[in-house]
């Protein structure tokens, strides 16, 4: 039974030319996606025309009033009608495609609006007249004038009016207002000398200021910092690492938070390429094989990282929307990320997030008492006499103590206790064990707080990390199969993986091509024992087709390696002598990432002494 094509008609398609409005439209549904859309082209047209200055209002999520203001170069009453018009643009003149320095440069976005909605340019350039034009549907009417002191604005009503069916494909007010502010915090972080206001106008008025980031003074890091810290959160911006490494003519830079900061979701990745916000699968892969030796695959890492190159290194005209861009050499893009994020996580050694000292704190609330008693306690330190005479008081051993310790050191064996020397506390960043609680948790007293640390989870990150070190010096053994397995695969899978064969041959996975698409596996990695070989090739290809490359067996190695150091490090329900605790907080004090522990929670907490004494009602 004949059947007939649903894409097809009875009649002989014709080939037409489309006019312009629907040409415009279609654009459109490449460009703008959603109100968000609509402002991140209209944002970047402001900084690419030198605004300090960049105001956006919204009503309804976007929906029915979008408005940019600027104080840009501004646009001349005779240049209006071309800025509408398609591929019309004064940010390049068409001979080179690669070197582009701007955001802007196909000249679809305004024109794509007039389009969809209702846009409305005012406009004035230095020493001339402000202009208006106007446009609806497609439809322009004729330049005016109008007044205007400086810069730009352009104002977008009744956006997709003219193609009603994308309406139904928006999301709530709410959602689509929180994807607007989450284009101009992204935009905002790229340019931290302008200043940037988000207001909602919705139900008429002066609205609401919803987001603001005022102009950032200093050098490029201390205004990148100051930004970040306006935008993503002062948490953040306290936990950061600094990055700034250059390879092969890429430079990066911006800030990484410590594993100990990290997230339940990707939500606070952000990446930039020669200033251009974007979500790119290879920037954010090696984002993630930085941190996945110590975070958890329930975790996420929190960064904001900027890739300035020469443009014709990058090609930004890959996507409608220019969100993803596509490297000559995507390898060495790949590799500075991976490998200056490392160096900077070893450079800070035990530190751990603060975050961690404010959730203990805020989970040690103290009782409180009734209004009428309320009242701020002056108290001054007890004198050393008085301190003796209460221990006294209290049980026996408590005399004991030392006037400068807050806690004894008590060695296992029944003999009396031995006050634990104190080295100078500027020199111990960790401080000086003064105890052990639930002989699970070392006290260690610093210049001006206390430590608490895990022994089990931070001695098993010490004894993980030399495992390692050893590793890496001596390489990873290989057995040999008896019998090589072979697996078959498409011609294409092979070829994926033979270009990866050196990398995993040094990890201890031995690959040869055993014709056609089929591969024979001779070794491999002796520490995970017996494997399921075609398994783990198919979970590698998998990692390839994704991210590019493959960490699976890397990580299998590094489990069976946190497995061990697990078992070879120090229980809880040990009793410590002083001499042992105090040689652990050294030994975390000389180790990289040794601040948390091979899953990222941390391995200690750090509590400030005026933050304790708070808690108690001192002042």
């Amino acid at each position: 039974m004949a059947q007939t094509h649903p894409n097809i008609s009875e009649n002989p398609p014709v080939i037409r030319q489309l006019d312009d409005a629907a040409i415009n439209r279609i654009a459109a549904g490449e460009v703008v996606e959603r109100p968000a859309s609509a402002v991140k082209e209209l944002v970047e047209n402001a900084i690419d025309a030198g605004a300090t200055r960049i105001a956006i209002d919204i009503a309804d999520g976007g929906k029915t009033l979008i408005r940019v203001t600027d104080d840009g170069c501004g646009i001349s009453a005779q240049d209006l009608p071309l800025a509408l018009s398609r591929h019309a643009t004064s940010k390049i003149d068409g001979s080179d495609l690669l070197n582009i320095h701007t955001f802007g440069f196909r000249g679809e976005a305004l024109p794509s609006l007039g389009a969809v909605g209702r846009l409305t340019i005012t406009s004035r350039v230095p020493g001339a007249d402000a202009a208006q034009i106007h446009v609806a549907g497609g439809k322009m009417e004729a330049v005016k004038p109008a007044a205007l002191r400086a810069g730009t604005v352009v104002e977008l009503r009744d956006l997709f009016f003219a193609t009603p069916a994308r309406l139904k494909f928006m999301r709530t007010d709410r959602a689509e207002a929180q994807a607007i502010g989450d284009t101009v915090k992204r935009l905002a972080m790229a340019e931290p000398a302008i200043t940037f206001s988000l207001r909602d106008v919705s139900g008429g008025g002066k609205g609401r200021v919803t987001f603001r980031a005022d102009r950032e003074n200093g050098d490029l890091f201390d205004a990148l910092h100051a930004r970040l810290a306006r935008v993503i959160g002062r948490e953040f911006a306290e936990n950061a690492l600094q990055i700034d490494a250059t390879r092969e003519g890429i430079r990066l830079y911006g800030y990484a938070a410590l594993p100990t900061y990290s997230r339940g979701a990707a939500v606070a990745q952000y990446l930039f390429v020669n200033g251009r916000p974007v979500r790119d699968k290879m920037l954010t892969g090696a984002l993630r094989a930085a941190y996945f030796d110590f975070l958890s695959r329930d975790r996420h890492p929190a960064a904001a990282l900027f890739i300035d190159c020469d443009p014709t290194l990058v090609d930004v005209n890959v996507h409608p929307a220019k969100s993803e861009v596509r490297f000559r050499d995507p390898g060495v893009a790949r590799g500075l990320i991976v490998s200056a994020l490392r160096h900077a996580l070893a450079e800070a050694g035990h530190r751990a997030s603060t975050t961690v000292a404010n959730a203990t704190l805020g989970a040690m609330r103290p009782e409180p008492a009734p209004p009428a008693t309320a009242r701020v306690y002056q108290m001054d330190r007890p004198s050393p006499a008085a301190r003796q005479a209460a221990y006294r008081a209290q049980a026996p051993g408590f005399a004991e103590l030392s006037q400068d310790y807050s806690g004894s050191v008590v060695d296992p064996a029944p003999v009396a206790p031995v006050a634990v020397e104190e080295p100078a506390p500027q020199d111990l960043p960790l401080g000086a064990a003064r105890g052990q609680v639930h002989e699970n948790y070392i006290i260690a007293q610093t210049a001006d707080g206390m430590v608490i640390v895990d022994q089990h989870a931070a001695h098993e990150r010490l004894v993980y990390e030399k495992l390692k070190t050893q590793m890496a010096e001596k390489g990873v053994a290989a057995q040999a199969l008896l019998i090589p397995e072979i697996v078959e695969l498409s011609e294409g899978d092979c070829a994926r993986l033979m270009t990866v064969a050196d990398d995993l041959s040094r990890l201890g996975l031995t690959l040869e091509p055993f014709g056609g698409g089929a591969i024979a596996v001779r070794e491999t990695p002796a520490i995970l024992g017996e494997v399921d070989a075609r398994a783990m090739i198919l979970d590698i290809l998998d990692e390839l087709a994704d991210q590019g490359e493959s960490q699976t067996v890397q990580t299998r190695i590094e489990a069976i390696l946190s497995r061990v150091a697990c078992h070879g490090s120090v229980r809880s329900g040990r009793r410590m002598r002083a001499e042992e605790m105090n040689a652990l907080l050294r030994e975390m004090e000389a180790t990289p990432h040794s601040g948390q522990c091979n899953h990222g929670r941390p391995t200690y907490v750090e509590l400030k002494l005026s933050d304790i004494e708070r808690l108690f009602g001192r002042s």
